[in-house]
């Protein structure tokens, strides 16, 4: 898949240098514009990534970017049509279909009952997910992420710095995976560092 190589090839410090730019680079990696002043329903991508929801990144095939929720995913809006942002906002030479940042509420059932493969009928190409920290690294928290795959493994990690989502969004994002394959890549990561201290 184009997007996951994408995700790939980025380096350590493309996603731990400012947030605004590490958005930037998500989005791209995604095959999304960064359209922060566009009218939402229009192409507007401001929201991708930056709140506890709206951290899926999902590819589509093109004749399901018009699909509606009609209630079936909880919490959402009963239609949420999408197709016309999609189309506005998707980058051409990531493929055919499209992509959006969807939002992750339902993520942490099994099988997943999120937008992407409720509504889209699609996985995930990747899913940003704030890691809590451990009081010698990281005593507030929330300010390292691993993107991870539709299976919950590793893709790439980061640390960004100046105007992160407000702590209470990062905090709500690990929440709504807790007990789910995405918050594994996360939970490895507080175990390896407590291991790590306990032995210091």
């Amino acid at each position: 898949l184009a997007v996951r190589e994408r995700v790939r090839s980025l380096a350590p410090e493309e996603l731990s240098g400012d947030w605004a730019e590490v958005r930037r680079r998500l989005l791209w990696a995604g095959g999304l514009r960064d359209l922060p002043n566009a009218r939402p329903g229009q192409g507007y991508t401001g929201h991708a990534f930056n709140d506890w929801n709206h951290c899926d990144l999902t590819t589509m095939l093109v004749q399901e970017a018009d699909n509606e929720n009609e209630g079936r995913v909880d919490g959402i809006a009963f239609r949420n049509p999408l197709g016309d942002g999609i189309r506005i906002a998707s980058l051409e030479e990531v493929g055919p279909g499209g992509s959006w940042s969807t939002c992750l509420m339902g993520a942490n059932k099994e099988p997943p009952q999120d937008v992407a493969h409720v509504q889209f009928r699609s996985r995930i190409a990747f899913k940003l997910v704030w890691c809590p920290g451990t009081a010698a690294d990281d005593p507030e928290g929330f300010t390292k992420f691993m993107l991870v795959d539709d299976g919950g493994e590793l893709l790439a990690s980061g640390a960004p710095t100046g105007a992160l989502p407000p702590l209470r969004e990062r905090m709500m994002n690990f929440r709504a995976v807790m007990g789910s394959k995405y918050a594994k890549a996360c939970e490895a990561c507080m175990l390896d560092k407590d291991a790590a201290g306990d032995t210091a």
